[in-house]
């Protein structure tokens, strides 16, 4: 069997090839994983994170998981500063969150526990990232608040 090209749709996958591919490499500017993860970057501690910045993702948050590993958490991002709140409905991991203004400093951090419905809500009203890590993450890594992370992984 012969295999039939027509020269107008080789010439249009030849040219449209580079900008496919300049558009890949534009997309991978951010500090990633080799899982593409974004990456927070404290100076001293990193973790890699899912972003939850839809509002299905962010209600959906890290419910029904078994287990996630040590350097990994998820980022929850908002479109303005604002008192957080969050509880571990449906949620079987240990948790700590941290709460972060949007210059990305952390201001606080509270254990969350499987199961538990009671809300942790953030004294201040200024936030803008939720920052969800296996319990006891901040204090193994010595972050603290104070600490910020790098925006520019986000961007």
């Amino acid at each position: 069997m012969t295999q039939v090209r027509h020269p107008l749709l080789s010439l249009l996958l030849f040219c449209a090839l580079p900008i496919i591919t300049a558009c890949n490499q534009d997309t991978q500017t951010a500090a990633t994983s080799e899982n593409s993860l974004p990456i927070i970057d404290f100076g001293h501690a990193q973790v890699e994170v899912e972003l939850a910045i839809d509002r299905n993702t962010q209600a959906k948050g890290l419910m029904y998981r078994k287990e996630m590993a040590e350097d990994h958490g998820m980022l929850f991002i908002f479109d303005q500063p604002k008192e957080m709140s969050f509880w571990m409905r449906n949620t079987h991991l240990p948790l700590d969150i941290g709460y972060l203004t949007a210059d990305g400093v952390l201001r606080e951090v509270y254990p969350l526990y499987p199961h538990d419905e009671t809300s942790r809500k953030s004294i201040r009203t200024d936030l803008k990232f939720a920052l969800e890590v296996n319990q006891g993450w901040f204090a193994r890594h010595n972050v603290k608040p104070g600490d910020a992370f790098d925006l520019e992984a986000l961007r």
